[in-house]
């Protein structure tokens, strides 16, 4: 597998061209299980989940690259920033592919309530490609209570809201809208995801000072 420029990079990952049709992930610290992460890609996607395809073959470095289809369109997020999509429609879209992979069964529990959870589906998670939205960064995936996964998308959305700035009234619309839709967020599921933000050693220290307010603003749209 050829690898050739940086094409992106994320808080703790780059993304290269790879061959034709692919590219290469790379997690920046060397750890990580690209081949778990690839397995749990391609049972959602066997299930009709719109993800990338995940590279048949090995890499060099098969615990920490992962390669995959290449994708073309915009993330969520660019979309909604050049105006191509509205907050509303982004929080809608982000509860519809929430409530579509928690109809895929585990791929490994035999717990029956339990689902495949991304635990970091955000705009900036989504590709809008010609074929739709796809969703991309499957490297928390777990399996559990859909509402964790909920709480997880609504915290990360009120941490943006409750910073202030330019962002802060259209992301507080999306979240509006995300937890407008039916949902399974929990009591439980929030405070999980909450505390695992808090222990999430990629945020900031002023992003974990958020959360409070996160909290309350998530919770201020669950009646």
């Amino acid at each position: 597998m050829r690898t050739g420029r940086l094409i992106g990079a994320g808080r703790s990952a780059d993304v290269y061209e790879a061959d034709a049709g692919w590219v290469l992930r790379r997690d920046r610290e060397g750890v990580g299980d690209a081949a778990a992460e690839g397995a749990v890609m391609e049972h959602v996607r066997a299930h009709g989940y719109p993800v990338p395809r995940v590279w048949p073959g090995t890499t060099p470095s098969p615990r920490t690259d992962l390669v995959m289809e290449r994708l073309t369109g915009p993330t969520m997020l660019r979309a909604w920033l050049d105006g191509a999509l509205t907050p509303g429609e982004a929080g809608a879209m982000l509860a519809g592919l929430l409530r579509g992979l928690h109809r895929v069964p585990a791929h490994r529990s035999t717990d029956p309530g339990a689902r495949v959870l991304h635990l970091d589906l955000h705009p900036d998670n989504v590709i809008l490609t010609a074929d739709g939205p796809r969703v991309i960064d499957w490297s928390n995936a777990e399996e559990g209570d859909p509402g964790l996964d909920w709480g997880m998308t609504a915290v990360i959305l009120a941490q943006v809201a409750a910073a202030g700035g330019p962002l802060a009234g259209p992301v507080a619309g999306a979240l509006a809208a995300l937890l407008a839709d039916p949902c399974a967020l929990t009591p439980d599921g929030l405070a999980e995801a909450l505390r695992r933000r808090a222990a999430n050693p990629t945020m900031s220290r002023d992003e974990v000072e958020l959360l409070p307010a996160a909290a309350a603003l998530v919770r201020s749209h669950l009646g």
